[in-house]
């Protein structure tokens, strides 16, 4: 065997060592730590955030928006609505994004005026009075949020649908804002899923 032969053996060998070596502390024990770490510090976020419903079954994640929808597909009267989705047949989770349309093309325009007509019209309101989040679906298609105007524009319709009093919504709709990110970063929100199912529980 040639010196060349031998050296080239003795590189690969190397090179396969430190795969191995570089995989196990890498790929394997690094994850190992971090995901120990995350379920000591924050065990909810690391398991996704799932919220459970009255009855204690997941019913979905407070990362991850859903639809409020019957079996029609038209929204639900008693729910808040939340923002659109462009993740898939509607938030995704894995095809998650926006529809990647400028602001001045005709599809995604035609579609915001669609979107403006029918929360206004279930809302009874004037489509001037539409809030953006209403009518645009965010980057990921995932958003569990809504602006607190949105909601506040909702409120009528859902307290009307529960029989429940506006000022009673109203109160809910409030203790369910969260605030900006560290008070500054950020617009304050309303996730819509932890919202109903405090409405549902209201009810209960």
């Amino acid at each position: 065997m040639s010196t060349t032969t031998r050296s080239v053996g003795r590189t690969l060998a190397v090179a396969a060592r430190a795969m191995i070596v570089l995989t196990l502390v890498l790929g394997v024990g690094y994850t190992a730590v971090v995901t120990g770490v995350a379920q000591l510090v924050a065990p909810a976020q690391a398991d996704g955030s799932l919220v459970a419903g009255p009855d204690g079954e997941v019913v979905g994640s407070a990362l991850i928006g859903q639809s409020f929808t019957g079996a029609d597909g038209e929204p639900l009267p008693q729910y808040f609505q939340p923002r659109p989705s462009a993740a898939g047949d509607g938030y995704d989770a894995g095809a998650s994004s926006g529809s990647n349309l400028g602001p001045e093309n005709p599809d995604l325009v035609a579609a915001i005026e669609d979107r403006r007509a029918r929360v206004a019209a279930l809302e009874g309101v004037d489509p001037a009075d539409v809030p953006a989040d209403a009518v645009t679906a965010s980057a990921s298609g995932l958003d569990p949020h809504i602006s607190p105007a949105y909601a506040a524009l909702q409120v009528a319709r859902v307290a009307d649908a529960r029989g429940l009093d506006g000022e009673t919504v109203t109160a809910l709709v409030a203790r369910h804002t969260g605030g900006r990110g560290l008070g500054f970063v950020g617009e304050p929100t309303v996730n819509v899923l932890r919202l109903n199912l405090a409405l549902d529980d209201l009810e209960g």
